[in-house]
């Protein structure tokens, strides 16, 4: 008689048992085919941040209208009143500056996001394992959120005015993503550099401020000289604005290809050296964070 032939009759066979395997070099070989197993877990943090952004404030969804508002209402006044810089076309001076406002508070606030992300979720980082790089990708979703906000403002304004857009209007999708991934490359780096030295908090929002000077907020960049126009490009924002103007004002902001196609250059190169240099720190994250 065997010990198979001593078994209870009613019981039933063990379960099978998952096979964990460690093998070294795994997280990394699958690092890229991970993120779709854990877009979940994308979900939540995106969910998560954007609720935290309103919980608790005074008037909530409708800081995200108010802010770019009032900064096109200064902008206009200033660059459009006191300084007399033109617009492009017949476009009126405050159309032109909302539709600069627009993609700038979107790149900005994703790069803020983005840039504090891993200081914020240290917790989550020193416990378990996942492709840190879903951390500062989520943070950015908040950012997304408020432009969709914002956007009614500029449907309102065109209202207003009497604008209608072209056809140029159906891309701008394309140019809100070239938003999101121009803020995302140096977010990935600062946020990685971030965790090694602190002190890189202060620096964005010094970038920040700095930039918005820099870059055609409250201006057209048709005003700057022509055998400058170029080198003004290497700005990528100037490329995001221009194009996210051309969407909205159609043929009375047209687009300077030149410029354009150097600010998708230097888009492509921050975010490539974001990601190398994400992917080079991130196994240090959980000891150094």
């Amino acid at each position: 008689m065997t010990a198979a032939d001593l078994s209870y009759p009613n019981e039933k066979p063990a379960a099978s048992v998952p096979e964990l395997i460690i093998e070294p070099g795994r997280a990394e070989k699958h690092y890229w085919r991970d993120l779709w197993h854990y877009r979940e877990l994308f979900y939540i943090l995106a969910w998560r941040d954007i609720s935290v952004r309103y919980k608790q404030t005074i008037i909530g969804v409708a800081w995200a209208i108010v802010r770019p508002f009032l900064t096109m209402v200064v902008f206009t006044i200033i660059f459009g009143r006191v300084a007399g810089l033109p617009s492009d076309g017949a476009a009126p001076y405050a159309l032109l500056v909302f539709a600069g406002m627009l993609p700038w508070t979107l790149f900005a606030t994703a790069l803020g996001e983005a840039s504090n992300s891993l200081i914020g979720n240290a917790n989550l980082i020193s416990k378990v394992y996942f492709p840190r790089i879903i951390i500062p990708t989520a943070a950015v979703v908040t950012a997304f959120v408020d432009f969709l906000i914002s956007l009614a403002i500029l449907a309102g304004l065109m209202l207003y005015y009497r604008f209608a857009p072209g056809w140029q209007i159906l891309l701008l999708p394309a140019f809100v993503l070239l938003a999101l991934l121009a803020s995302l490359g140096p977010g990935l780096w600062i946020t990685a550099l971030n965790v090694k030295y602190r002190d890189f908090r202060y620096v964005i929002p010094f970038i920040v401020q700095f930039g918005l000077y820099v870059s055609p907020v409250g201006f057209s960049s048709a005003v700057i000289p022509g055998e400058w126009r170029l080198l003004y490009n290497l700005n990528p924002v100037v490329g995001v604005i221009d194009g996210f103007r051309w969407c909205v004002l159609g043929g009375e902001s047209p687009l300077y290809w030149p410029g354009f196609v150097l600010s998708l250059a230097i888009v492509a190169f921050f975010l490539w050296l974001g990601v190398t240099r994400f992917r080079a720190m991130e196994k240090s994250f959980a000891d150094l964070i």
